[in-house]
């Protein structure tokens, strides 16, 4: 056997080589302790906030609410904390790439891993991954803690119920995909500070200033904004002037994917 054959033999797949650099991204982020710190201390947060405005939402319940006068959800009123763990994940989707720039990382990265289209799919499908993980594992643990909250004041909901499994598990999908979303814009701007303040002004300053327009603008601003559309998959009743669950998460995925698809020819092409 020549060399050029043995070469050929041990040449790795693309498979492998994406498998690779997988794990060399997962490795760097869970080696570092402010991620964990961060994951943990969102996690607490998530929790006990959500357990503490299920508390107080529920003390106002008044059986009107379930006879037609206003939707009682006891399901998105045990998820209204996953607002922490939403902030924490976009920031931290962001910094996986955006903080290797002004460190100089970036280089000793791509010295790794030279193909960029690699590694930044890499970079996203571990994100991904943790953000799944990490998203699933609380909706569910706040659900838990809010129903149990909520039980001597209010109607509760079980997993069995119509709708609920959905909105709960959908809540995890809806967390991974913010996740994505984050990495992408900290490719596309490369700077922490203006990622995270793209993330902040998506998912909270415009959906905030959309409230105050016209109601004829309003409405549909607010129906197809992109995180506000995806976070329809924390309701189990339908809300007015709003997409369905699933349309509205399809909806959120396709704008992360143009943000991704943005990001990636500007990382791939671009020459710095």
């Amino acid at each position: 056997m020549t060399g050029l054959d043995a070469a050929v033999l041990v040449r790795p797949t693309r498979w492998a080589g994406f498998s690779a650099a997988c794990h060399s991204e997962w490795i760097k982020f869970r080696s570092l302790h402010s991620n964990r710190a961060a994951l943990t201390g969102a996690a607490v947060l998530t929790v006990a906030i959500g357990a503490l405005l299920a508390m107080a939402t529920s003390s106002h319940f008044h059986p009107g609410l379930v006879a037609g006068q206003a939707a009682w959800d006891p399901t998105s009123v045990s998820l209204m904390g996953i607002g922490v763990v939403e902030l924490a994940l976009a920031v931290l989707g962001v910094v996986m790439i955006s903080a290797e720039y002004p460190t100089g990382l970036i280089w000793v990265t791509l010295s790794a891993v030279p193909l960029r289209g690699r590694l930044l799919a890499a970079k996203t499908a571990v994100f991904a991954l943790v953000g799944l993980v990490v998203g699933e594992l609380l909706s569910f643990a706040a659900f838990a803690v809010g129903q149990v909250v909520i039980s001597g004041s209010a109607p509760t909901a079980s997993l069995g119920q119509p709708g609920v499994l959905r909105a709960v598990a959908g809540t995890g999908l809806f967390l991974a995909v913010i996740g994505m979303l984050g990495v992408a814009v900290g490719a596309l701007v490369r700077s922490t500070t203006g990622g995270v303040a793209v993330m902040v002004a998506l998912m909270f300053v415009l959906p905030g200033l959309g409230q105050v327009l016209p109601e004829s603008w309003r409405d549909p601003m607010l129906e197809f904004w992109p995180t506000q559309a995806g976070g329809q998959m924390l309701n189990v009743a339908p809300q007015a002037h709003a997409l369905g669950p699933w349309a509205g998460l399809g909806l959120l995925v396709g704008f992360t994917a143009l943000v991704g698809a943005a990001a990636a020819a500007r990382f791939v092409y671009a020459e710095s």
